[in-house]
């Protein structure tokens, strides 16, 4: 039987050196490719050849992927740009950009596409790259099928939500819809799993969050995420998710001009967690923005995983005023071991203005200590920076979190990531933005986050650093880890907070 001709390579290059410093060695995740996964099934489904070439997993250098690229001769090259965090969509451009252009300049002759969150918000901008032919709007589903129809060549006008260029012009076309919810389960028919590299088991080159593995790097892989929901109702400021469902191409659309959710049914999704507990995946991240939400879809499908007994170590996200606490005894007995919240800022004030006042008023010490005693563990977000903080805010959300002490905090520096409403608001004021899109990480040495109100760049993210620090060596902190997992878990966090990360704007020593 004849080999089916590969018609797209979906890749994913590496760029986690540049985005993680030091941590990208042992203490940052690697996570499955989850919309290479999504678009290779969709377009397998529809009877194209595919395959995924994961660097990050595989430690691939780009010299090495170019070289496998062109190997597999594909008729498509799509470079996929999303990740673990919300700011991934534009950091994986650092290590994307690159092989695209080595790729164009050692093998004309193949066809670029690449989707994602940053392409979503500026696909002028990537378009631009003289390595990359097409552009996919929004989620790129429906596109990515009909521009699979076409030689890439003729017809191109034809084709709705791509970009492309015609005689060195670039052209956006109109835009193609999403997939609606009750199209989930037929036109994005779950993950091509068996596609991606493994050593001896699948799934085996993923790790988990350390945090996640309950900060033990044995139960770090093998390790998988999956969505059962897209997209996000709120319309927070700083967040870019929705911008992956734009139907608009006029100027200045924004994540929060599409704030909707589409889920698979749950039924569907069941038998994707069956398939990663027979390949003996234990550590599963369900990463939806707001998966503690509606009940008709969380419910009956935790409900499933407990019935057929399938034994997962798990986290979700939930915000502080969507939790339920009726259902948490549900979650823990699915397996969900970890809540996700973002908490955000201190200083209510704060955090108002910027989640557009979706925030209902709760106490957030009232939530923790629901979540606490319901014996899942805490994982609270906090974002230092925001328009309004000034050194006294800040301080509030650094306290807050000292007193509330969770098994986990993520503090991220607030920048206007392209595709948000900050970001507009920033490029209308004049704000100073990165000049590089690793300037757009959160834990790089190019690190750039917005000024405040009152306080410059460098004066955040020195807080910030310096408040992760506080944090991670805080006795109470690890007097917790070592009582809930262990005195080696605690040890194995001091040894992390070892790692300094150097700072440009601080004048730290660079690369």
């Amino acid at each position: 039987m004849a080999e089916r001709a590969l018609d797209i390579l979906f890749v994913n290059a590496d760029s986690a050196a540049q985005a993680y410093q030091e941590l990208s060695k042992t203490f940052a995740a690697v996570e499955p490719p989850t919309w290479s996964l999504l678009l290779a099934q969709s377009c397998r489904s529809k009877g194209y050849g595919v395959s995924i070439l994961d660097c990050t997993a595989e430690g691939l250098t780009h010299e090495q992927a170019v070289a496998r690229i062109a190997e597999s001769k594909p008729r498509l090259t799509c470079f996929v740009m999303y990740g673990q965090n919300p700011n991934s969509g534009t950091t994986s451009i650092i290590g994307n950009a690159k092989v695209w252009t080595m790729l164009r300049e050692t093998h004309p002759e193949l066809k670029t596409c690449a989707v994602g969150s940053h392409v979503s918000a500026l696909p002028l901008e990537i378009l631009n790259f003289p390595g990359v032919d097409f552009v996919l709007l929004n989620e790129g589903v429906y596109a990515l099928h009909n521009l699979l129809k076409t030689d890439f060549e003729n017809d191109l006008e034809k084709v709705k939500g791509i970009g492309f260029k015609r005689e060195g012009k670039p052209i956006i076309n109109p835009p193609e819809r999403v997939v609606p919810t009750e199209r989930m389960d037929l036109d994005l028919p779950g993950y091509a799993w068996d596609l991606l590299p493994f050593k001896e088991k699948p799934l085996d080159r993923y790790r988990a969050h350390f945090w996640h593995a309950e900060y033990d790097y044995n139960k770090r892989t093998p390790f998988a995420a999956l969505y059962t929901s897209l997209g996000c109702r709120f319309k927070c400021d700083f967040c870019m998710i929705n911008i992956v469902n734009r139907v608009d191409n006029a100027e200045g659309v924004v994540s929060s001009n599409s704030p909707n959710m589409r889920f698979w049914s749950p039924q569907f999704i069941l038998e994707e967690f069956s398939k990663l507990a027979e390949m003996g995946v234990k550590t599963v991240r369900i990463s939806d923005e707001m998966f503690f939400l509606n009940k008709s879809y969380y419910e009956p499908l935790l409900l499933g995983i407990i019935e057929r007994g399938l034994d997962f170590r798990m986290w979700s996200y939930s915000r502080v005023d969507t939790m339920r606490p009726a259902y948490l005894e549900t979650f823990r007995k699915a397996g969900i071991h970890w809540l996700g919240l973002g908490v955000e800022a201190g200083n209510q004030n704060v955090r108002r203005e910027v989640s557009k006042g979706s925030f209902e008023d709760v106490n957030i010490r009232d939530v923790v200590k629901t979540i606490h005693d319901s014996g899942i563990n805490v994982a609270t977000n906090y974002i230092f920076g925001l328009p309004d903080d000034n050194r006294e805010t800040m301080q509030e959300t650094l306290d807050l979190a000292l007193e509330l002490n969770t098994e986990m905090v993520n503090m991220y520096p607030c920048q206007a990531l392209p595709g948000s409403p900050l970001y507009q608001v920033a490029k209308k004021n004049g704000w100073k933005l990165p000049d590089s899109y690793e300037g757009y990480a959160f834990l790089s040495y190019e690190s750039q986050p917005l000024p405040t109100k009152y306080l410059s760049s460098a004066e955040v993210l020195k807080f910030r650093d310096e408040a992760w620090q506080a944090y991670h060596t805080h006795e109470p902190y690890l007097q917790l880890v070592e009582k809930k997992f262990g005195t080696q878990e605690r040890k194995n966090i001091e040894e992390m907070t070892k790692i300094k990360l150097k700072r440009k704007l601080l004048a730290t020593p660079g690369n």
